[in-house]
């Protein structure tokens, strides 16, 4: 197996129409990407498939030749989103990983950041994503080994899978620093927060609202986490001793997410830590996984929710700036949980004023059959079993007071 630690050559690696994989969000292999768009103006065009982008790596003067695609516009895709460089695949996160296991999708070559332990066996670190199972029948297997990358457990490299290419990390991992709360963050998360029992199994993603609801957290007792990634705030949680994960009826005494988006503060912790395991979407996402998972509490974000309770995660003026991801897949899952909760939570109204509560949504990410309650900084709306008209009248009540005049008349005008 070579190993190459100078600056990769990407010529003659990279054919004309090629599908190239790489890490996601802090998983991103950056001197491996970095080199490749440094690189772009003398290879041949070529497709890159990528999730959330957190670094600066793609800027829009350097990648004339490469066209995006994605299962969802997070972080720094945006960008290649609004320049018409980005086509969204309109998929869940389980089913998108699922379709490089049974090859609907396949990788002609895969960018992966790897840590290494001291007795050599490598693991995929901060993300357990789609890259391995693209990584099984790909033509190329690149790999980043990071020794500022921790090692976790259950996301162990698989021996059967190869790895062409070896080249030492110039730069540390993709960092994402929580943002500061602001006063309707915790509003919404101080709402959120009283749905939350002791003895609940959290999910979360990313953002200011999951992170104040997490630090409202702090006093509360015997919390486990099984989320689709975790951030700094669950370490604060485990040191205070808020999340015990002794109560979720599996996986007793360990942390489980499929992905790690945070600081080294996260990365020190969970390296070569047995209380938190990577585990791969097959197992993170499973329904039958989450359905049995006690008081598991899904807490997701929205762009708009509708008088019905239907939830828009993906679109705005018929533009993709959101992703389904992984929302569905936990939503249906705590319905199903033994004591779970389904919670949507979002501010009432967007940056430009506008109302986040609509009469009728664009696109719809999350059915109003599976919704249970939607927080605003307003209240809470408890919408299981109810009627579409009792749904309205709860929905009006948490939209902000300017716009409930306006939402009525559409309800009157039905």
């Amino acid at each position: 197996m070579p190993d190459d630690t100078r600056s990769i050559d990407f010529g003659g690696l990279i054919r004309e129409g090629d599908l190239v994989v790489c890490g996601q969000a802090t998983a991103e292999p950056r001197t491996l990407t970095e080199a490749l768009v440094a690189q772009a103006d003398r290879l041949p065009p070529y497709r890159m498939l990528v999730g959330p982008v957190f670094s600066e790596t793609f800027s829009l003067e350097s990648i004339s030749k490469i066209s995006f695609l994605s299962y969802g516009v997070i972080g720094n895709t945006r960008r290649l989103a609004r320049a018409g460089k980005l086509d969204v695949i309109p998929s869940s996160y389980s089913a998108f990983c699922a379709d490089f296991v049974c090859g609907r999708h396949r990788a002609d070559v895969v960018l992966v950041q790897l840590a290494q332990s001291r007795d050599g066996r490598l693991s995929a670190s901060l993300s357990n994503d789609y890259v391995i199972d693209a990584a099984r029948s790909a033509r190329m297997v690149i790999a980043e080994i990071n020794p500022a990358a921790p090692w976790t457990y259950g996301a162990e490299w698989p021996e059967d899978v190869s790895i062409h290419l070896r080249v030492a990390a110039r730069r540390p991992p993709v960092e994402l620093p929580s943002t500061p709360l602001d006063d309707v963050s915790r509003r919404i998360a101080a709402r959120a927060a009283s749905l939350i029992a002791d003895g609940s199994t959290l999910q979360f993603g990313v953002g200011k609202i999951p992170d104040a609801i997490l630090s409202c957290l702090s006093h509360a007792r015997n919390l486990g986490i099984h989320s689709g990634l975790i951030n700094d705030a669950v370490v604060d949680l485990i040191e205070r001793g808020a999340v015990t994960n002794a109560g979720k009826g599996r996986d007793t005494g360990i942390t489980i997410t499929n992905q790690l988006i945070g600081t080294q503060r996260l990365y020190r912790f969970a390296h070569e830590n047995k209380v938190i395991a990577v585990r791969p979407a097959s197992y993170t996402h499973s329904q039958d996984v989450l359905s049995k998972i006690n008081r598991l509490v899904a807490i997701n974000s929205a762009l708009q929710v509708g008088l019905d309770g239907s939830v828009n995660s993906e679109t705005l003026s018929g533009v993709a700036v959101g992703a389904i991801g992984g929302q569905l897949d936990f939503v249906r899952g705590a319905n199903a949980s033994p004591g779970g909760r389904a919670i949507i939570a979002l501010p009432a109204t967007a940056s430009d004023g506008t109302s986040r509560i609509v009469a009728v949504v664009e696109t719809v990410t999350t059915p109003r059959a599976d919704v249970d309650a939607v927080v605003t900084e307003w209240g809470v709306a408890e919408l299981r079993g109810l009627s579409l008209t009792e749904r309205a009248h709860r929905m009006i009540a948490i939209a902000a007071p300017e716009h409930r005049e306006a939402l009525s008349r559409k309800v009157e005008g039905r």
